[in-house]
């Protein structure tokens, strides 16, 4: 069985990696900016659902040999109603910590599998879901939030956060699923293969 994840997050990566899974990396090269919603989280599901989709016409051009699991994913940062993606500068980073400081967010990430069955006309199924985690913000100086803008993760991530680098000290408390705050709900991923015929265990390497 082929597992490739369609996104350039090294946060994603790991975390299937430290799940004993290998997925290859296959980037879809979506643009992110052209893409609307009504709500953050309906933003994540679609952006999501676009990668997955771009990569699994890039596998059927090319043959599906054996059978392949595609997986996109795409996180944003909801406040207040607005989704935050990843700032496009420093000073964005910047004002972003200024309102996030002593308050919380919502991430939102959507999740898209496609399961790809090999021959001529390969068969697909797909499934699409949203994991929404609550992340609670500690109080930061601004000489704490400078600093961490200066490091350069901010300008990476979504929401201008991690929980498992330089930010984890900044995250003083989560409602939900961890590994959805650092990209990936591993949990929602097991159930939406299992839903489509695939057993978390096979997948492992």
């Amino acid at each position: 069985m082929r597992l490739i994840l369609a996104s350039a997050s090294p946060a994603r990566l790991e975390t299937l990696r430290r799940a004993g899974l290998s997925p290859e990396v296959i980037v879809s090269g979506v643009d992110e900016d052209a893409i609307a919603a009504d709500t953050p989280a309906q933003l994540a599901a679609r952006l999501a659902d676009l990668k997955a989709e771009a990569v699994s016409a890039l596998v059927i051009a090319t043959g599906v040999e054996v059978t392949t699991v595609i997986v996109g994913c795409d996180s944003l940062l909801e406040v207040d109603g607005t989704a935050f993606g990843k700032p496009s500068d420093p000073e964005d980073a910047l004002q972003r910590w200024q309102r996030l400081r002593g308050s919380s967010g919502v991430l939102h990430t959507g999740h898209r599998v496609i399961v790809l069955s090999p021959g001529s006309d390969p068969g697909c199924a797909e499934r699409t879901a949203v994991a929404s985690t609550i992340v609670h913000f500690a109080e930061l100086t601004d000489q704490e939030i400078e600093a961490y803008v200066a490091t350069g993760e901010p300008l990476a991530v979504a929401g201008a956060f991690t929980v498992d680098g330089f930010g984890g000290p900044f995250v003083v408390g989560i409602e939900g699923d961890y590994h959805n705050v650092v990209g990936i709900s591993l949990p929602l991923l097991r159930v939406l293969l299992g839903e489509l015929g695939v057993a978390w265990p096979a997948l492992w390497r």
